[in-house]
C-alpha cells in the first residue's frame, strides 16, 4: 500500500509485498522454507498479471530461485512466452542473475521426512491414487512411535509435522490491487502441494486459474486444493461473473458451487477438502470465500484500503457442525 501511495506501478506493489512471505524461512507454504515434493525438494509457482497493459508471465515448477513471483515478471517484461517451467524457468533466472540455492529449511526437512513416517499409517495421503480413493480412508495418530523416530524434535513440531503429512498444506498468497487511477494487477505464489509428485503443478502459475485480472471488471484468485481449482478455471469464472453484473462476494460464492457440482455437491466427499476464491472489483468492492466455515471458526483475509491492515471474515459455501 506504501508503494501504491507513492505511485509505484500495482504489479511491483503486489509482487514487493508477496517477496515478504517468499522469504520468510518459517512459512511453510511459499518460497523460501516451503514444503517440498516427495523427493524433499522444493519447487515452486508462481504467475503475475499486469491490468494496465494486459500482460502476464509465468513460472511453474521452479526449483532453487526463493522468488519465484520476480522471475513470473521477468518472463513478462522480457519474452515473447508467459510460461516457462522446470528447469528452464531456473536457467532463465539465471540468466538474469539469480542464483540457485537450497530452499529446504530444517523445519521443513523435519516435516517430509514425518511425511515418510506417515507413509506406514492407514489413510496416509497418497499422490499416486486418485483424490476420490484419500478421500475414504482415515489416518492414525503416531505420535508416540514419532518421538522414538524423532527424539530431538519437540512435541510441538512433531504434531505439526504430523498434522502436515496427513493435511498436507496447499499454502498460497493470492495479493490483489487497485489504484486511485483504476489500475489493478495481481500476484500468485506458492510452494504447490506439499509431498507432491516431482513436476506437479496446481493452479497457482495457470492464468485465468490461480488468478486473473481484466481491470476493466475486476481482478480473482485462489488458494487451496488447486487441481479442484484447475477444473472450473476458477480466476476467470469469478471475474466473468462479476462482469455479469455480480458482487465479488456472490461472484466467489458461485465458484465454489461450480467446485461442489465436481463432487454432486456430496458433504461427505467435500468434508475433506478446502478451497478459498478472492475477488476484487473495480469500485473497490472486495470478498473472499472459502468452501468450509461457520460462524465461530472462519478463515479471513488481509486488506488495506489506505488505512490499517486489517483482517475481515471470508463468507463460506458450507456451514460445519458447531
Amino acid at each position: 500500500m506504501e508503494m501504491v501511495k507513492s505511485g509505484a506501478d500495482t504489479l511491483d506493489a503486489v509482487i514487493a509485498g508477496v517477496n515478504i512471505v517468499e522469504l520468510d524461512p518459517n512459512d511453510t507454504s511459499v518460497g523460501y522454507g516451503g514444503l517440498p515434493n516427495e523427493d524433499g525438494v522444493v519447487e515452486l509457482d508462481a504467475c503475475v498479471m499486469h491490468g494496465p497493459t494486459q500482460r502476464c508471465g509465468s513460472v511453474a515448477a521452479i526449483q532453487g530461485i526463493k522468488t519465484p513471483s520476480k522471475i513470473a515478471k521477468l518472463v513478462m517484461d522480457h519474452t515473447t512466452h508467459v510460461m516457462i517451467v522446470g528447469d528452464g524457468a531456473l536457467r532463465f533466472a539465471e540468466a538474469y542473475g539469480y542464483k540457485k540455492e537450497d530452499l529446504l529449511t530444517e523445519k521443513s526437512r523435519t516435516a517430509w521426512l514425518v511425511w515418510k513416517e506417515s507413509l506406514r499409517s492407514p489413510g496416509a495421503l497418497n499422490n499416486w491414487i486418485s483424490m476420490d480413493q484419500n478421500l475414504t480412508a482415515e489416518p492414525q495418530p503416531t505420535l508416540t512411535r514419532l518421538k522414538l523416530a524423532f527424539p530431538n524434535v519437540d512435541e510441538e513440531t512433531l504434531k505439526w509435522a504430523w498434522e502436515m503429512a496427513i493435511h498436507p498444506t496447499y499454502g498460497t498468497i493470492n495479493c490483489l490491487a487497485l489504484n486511485e487511477k483504476g489500475e489493478m494487477s495481481g500476484v500468485t505464489t506458492t510452494s504447490g502441494l506439499a509431498w507432491k509428485i516431482p513436476g506437479r503443478v496446481g493452479d497457482s502459475p495457470i492464468i485465468g486459474a490461480g488468478l486473473f485480472v481484466d481491470q476493466e471488471v475486476g481482478g480473482a484468485g485462489s488458494t487451496g486444493v488447486g487441481e479442484l481449482n484447475i477444473r472450473i478455471a476458477g480466476g476467470h469464472t469469478v471475474v466473468e461473473s462479476m462482469r455479469r453484473g455480480m458482487s465479488p462476494k456472490d461472484a466467489v460464492l458461485e465458484a465454489l458451487r461450480r467446485v461442489s457440482h465436481l463432487y454432486n455437491d456430496d458433504k461427505k466427499r467435500l468434508d475433506k477438502l478446502d478451497i478459498e476464491f478472492y475477488a476484487l472489483n473495480k469500485d473497490g468492492e472486495h470478498a473472499a470465500a472459502s468452501l468450509w466455515g461457520s460462524h465461530k471458526s472462519y478463515k479471513a483475509y488481509s486488506v488495506n484500503d489506505g488505512g490499517d491492515s486489517r483482517h475481515e471474515p471470508c463468507v463460506f459455501l458450507y456451514r460445519r457442525d458447531e
